[in-house]
């Protein structure tokens, strides 16, 4: 008998050690809440245009800090970043200062927002888990961020917004090997199908 608990009990550490090392599902949601990773899917997240996750032309979503944010904040910017997280996924976390050194290094017309798909009711803990990331974190939305929400399915998963609120180019899933190189490369290609100037980051 002590045999088999002592099994269980070392399965269940590997199980959550392979969540902390691997990209997390969300376990997807067909009401737009926020549901927490459930499971290891290293490597099996599915690839496709960002716009199949939906867009965001109309919502209104609670921020970390206690304040909104709707689609007018992306309008004064060509591109934002949006990265979608959760508390339980390691790899969200082991990305963070890599993305808030990103995010600083950004000139004016591009800004990086995070998404905590689990941060309610948990604010002192996520903002703990951001570090050094002083950017925009929302908790929780409605409208259009309803939908989008629900369509995720993995986290990390990143994608870009233009001024518009519509996703552009390809969601970036799992967390990449170089970053800001991934994201800045993402960026510029998008930036390039706008027909506008792609950018440097500032050290």
């Amino acid at each position: 008998m002590k045999n088999k608990k002592m099994i269980a009990r070392i399965c269940s550490a590997v199980l959550a050690l392979s969540m902390l090392m691997s990209g997390c599902s969300t376990g997807g949601s067909d009401t737009g809440t926020n549901t927490k990773p459930s499971g290891s899917q290293g490597g099996q997240a599915p690839q496709g245009t960002a716009a199949e996750l939906g867009s965001l032309k109309s919502f209104t979503a609670k921020t970390l800090d206690g304040g909104t944010f709707t689609q007018k904040d992306f309008a004064d910017k060509d591109i934002t970043v949006l990265n979608f997280w959760s508390t339980m996924c390691g790899p969200c976390i082991d990305e963070m200062p890599e993305l808030a050194k990103f995010a600083r290094a950004l000139p004016d017309n591009v800004q990086v927002v995070t998404v905590c798909l689990d941060g309610t009711g948990m604010e002192d803990y996520a903002r703990s888990l951001l570090g050094d990331f002083d950017g925009v974190t929302i908790l929780s939305g409605d409208g259009d961020y309803s939908d989008v929400d629900g369509n995720i399915q993995y986290t990390p998963t990143t994608v870009l917004v233009d001024n518009g609120g519509n996703f552009v180019g390809d969601a970036m899933i799992d967390g990449q090997e170089d970053l800001s190189k991934s994201f800045l490369d993402a960026v510029n290609g998008a930036l390039a199908s706008m027909g506008k100037e792609e950018i440097s980051l500032v050290e």
